[in-house]
């Protein structure tokens, strides 16, 4: 059974929560995420992904295998915890982000895009997130905590954090494999009908039970930090 969500602080009004998640997925956002592929651009330098069908099943997978049991599970932990104010619990939930990051290049953009997010608190009026004390904010624990403090449900802030990383993935796709936009889209589509699916399971997974063994992420990643010639950073 999921953890209990906590009560939200101060609520904001329904346009309010769609304006902040809408900015907060935008591809405008300053914090790098154009930069990153996350071991995609090693499995199409590899031929593993190559076409609209090959694209769509990678990220298919990384959806339902990471995101939904881990990377979604640990945002809630993250939201949760800033809702609440309770900054000790949110410390090590940041912390457990980033020990879970296989790779060095997974590091670097988690805690690149993080500390980026984190200096556009003061913008959202979500400068209390200082009293967490916390100097090395991973990406998935600055914009859980954004959403917590500014009182947006789990499931909302869930859903356009997975929305985000997607749209970022078949962009990365478009560039390079590449894809055109039509067919960019048409994946986009099929993915985002798979979302929904992917929130729901992580709002129900206990947090004892949250995890992945995303093997050829670990090993794309770890290999592409050796590739010859790329245009990403990871």
């Amino acid at each position: 059974m999921r953890d209990a969500e906590p009560q939200i602080l101060d609520p904001i009004s329904d346009n309010e929560v769609l304006l902040t998640v809408l900015h907060l997925a935008s591809p405008a956002l300053p914090i790098g995420s154009f930069a990153y592929s996350q071991g995609l651009e090693q499995v199409i330098a590899d031929g593993l992904v190559h076409d609209r069908d090959s694209t769509q099943s990678w990220i298919s997978d990384l959806l339902a295998l990471v995101m939904a049991r881990q990377e979604l599970v640990l945002w809630r932990c993250c939201a949760q915890a800033a809702s609440a104010r309770d900054w000790e619990d949110l410390r090590a939930w940041n912390r457990r982000v980033m020990a879970l990051r296989e790779t060095h290049e997974l590091r670097l953009e988690s805690r690149q895009m993080g500390q980026s997010l984190s200096r556009l608190f003061p913008d959202w009026s979500a400068g209390g997130l200082a009293e967490a004390g916390i100097r090395d904010w991973s990406y998935t624990a600055a914009h859980a905590s954004l959403c917590g403090a500014q009182g947006i449900s789990l499931k909302v802030g869930m859903t356009a954090f997975a929305w985000a990383w997607t749209e970022a993935q078949v962009m990365a796709a478009v560039r390079h494999v590449p894809l055109g936009q039509s067919d960019g889209q048409h994946v986009l589509h099929n993915l985002r009908q798979e979302i929904p699916a992917a929130v729901r399971i992580a709002l129900d997974r206990a947090t004892a039970d949250l995890g992945s063994a995303s093997l050829g992420l670990a090993i794309a990643s770890s290999r592409h930090e050796t590739l010859y010639s790329r245009l990403f950073r990871s």
